[in-house]
């Protein structure tokens, strides 16, 4: 017999409280049209990004997910010494160690609290609440900050027809804590390794540094580009279209619901097109709010569905205790969906 110890966590875990924050800089098309040959008109059609936001030189990745974390644990009523681990998401912090969730914990005032950051592109908060739904109902915490954020404009070549009107900065974050009832479905979760040249970044840290130089890309002047995100365009909306509806469905099937019982659809924002394929195929009802954040913020990546999710709380377009259908999916390839009660 074993000697170990049970675990004491929760009976189940919930999203308690969400926060956001945007970069005070808007971006319109207009700007990014100084650097491509293109028009308003293509980027929205393409896209349906009409603005985004860019961080400035003080919106740093700790900056902004300490402004969306401090709202998140206001929204969920507790106190920053509660908090028992901090998982951050992130691509575009720069240090390889030590992790910046290590940053965060200390400057939110929480107690030691374990924190760690992960890489999985788009499906990183979709990871994230995984993680924290393990931790709440293990028992080693009994509050999870789950935070997503981007600075996605260090990372955009300005110069790269496909890419340059993608993205925005920003961090979304989200409290995890117990709860009587289930609130976070199972995850639906995985990755596609051989596509993962379709996303990634153009130059590794590596040959930037210690490679032939003069291999490197170079912009109009001559000039050694910083590593930027690239992407196989329609290869990723392909998958993401025809692949990624398939797990959004599986992630209502292991929460033993139909599309019926849906309030609110909250995907990553990628491409406004391939969330309204998205729709088509899932057969959502009119009744289902479907997040269209895009529009206004871009792509943030890891950030964008709980950004989203703060959003329409903050709106009104979905209420406390919704049950809404979130999925991410993207560089790796990699993907998350599950099935939440809204905070």
């Amino acid at each position: 017999m074993s000697k170990i110890n049970p675990s004491k966590g929760a009976p189940y875990a919930r999203i308690l409280g969400v926060g956001g924050y945007r970069p005070t800089r808007v971006v319109p098309n207009e700007v990014i049209l100084e650097t491509i040959d293109s028009s308003d008109e293509w980027i929205r059609s393409r896209s349906g990004i009409e603005t985004r936001h860019w961080a400035g030189p003080e919106e740093t990745v700790a900056a902004m997910s300490i402004e969306a974390s401090g709202k998140a644990i206001a929204d969920a009523g507790i106190d920053a010494e509660q908090i028992g681990a901090v998982v951050v998401s992130t691509v575009s912090h720069f240090s390889q160690t030590p992790a910046i969730a290590t940053v965060i914990a200390d400057r939110l005032g929480t107690n030691k609290a374990a924190a760690f950051d992960i890489s999985a592109g788009c499906a990183g908060f979709g990871y994230g609440l995984t993680l924290a739904k393990g931790m709440v109902v293990e028992g080693s915490a009994e509050y999870v900050l789950v935070i997503g954020v981007e600075r996605l404009s260090d990372l955009t070549d300005l110069e790269d027809r496909t890419t340059a009107f993608l993205f925005g900065d920003g961090a979304g974050a989200v409290v995890v804590g117990p709860s009587q009832e289930p609130a976070i479905g199972p995850t639906v979760w995985g990755s596609e390794g051989d596509k993962s040249e379709t996303i990634k970044q153009t130059v590794s840290w590596d040959r930037l540094h210690f490679g032939d130089r003069s291999a490197l890309p170079q912009d109009s002047q001559g000039n050694i580009k910083f590593p930027a995100i690239t992407q196989e365009g329609q290869a990723v909306f392909r998958w993401a279209v025809f692949e990624m509806a398939k797990v959004a469905q599986q992630a209502l099937d292991a929460a033993g619901i139909s599309a019926d019982d849906l309030d609110v659809f909250i995907p990553h924002q990628a491409n406004v097109r391939i969330i309204d394929s998205m729709v088509k195929t899932l057969k959502l009802p009119e009744h289902v709010t479907v997040a269209r954040d895009i529009r206004t913020t871009g792509n943030t990546s890891a950030a964008s569905i709980p950004l989203a999710m703060e959003r329409l709380l903050a709106t009104g377009e979905a209420k406390s205790g919704d049950t809404a259908l979130v999925i991410g999916f993207g560089a790796g390839l990699v993907y998350a969906a599950t099935v939440v009660t809204l905070p």
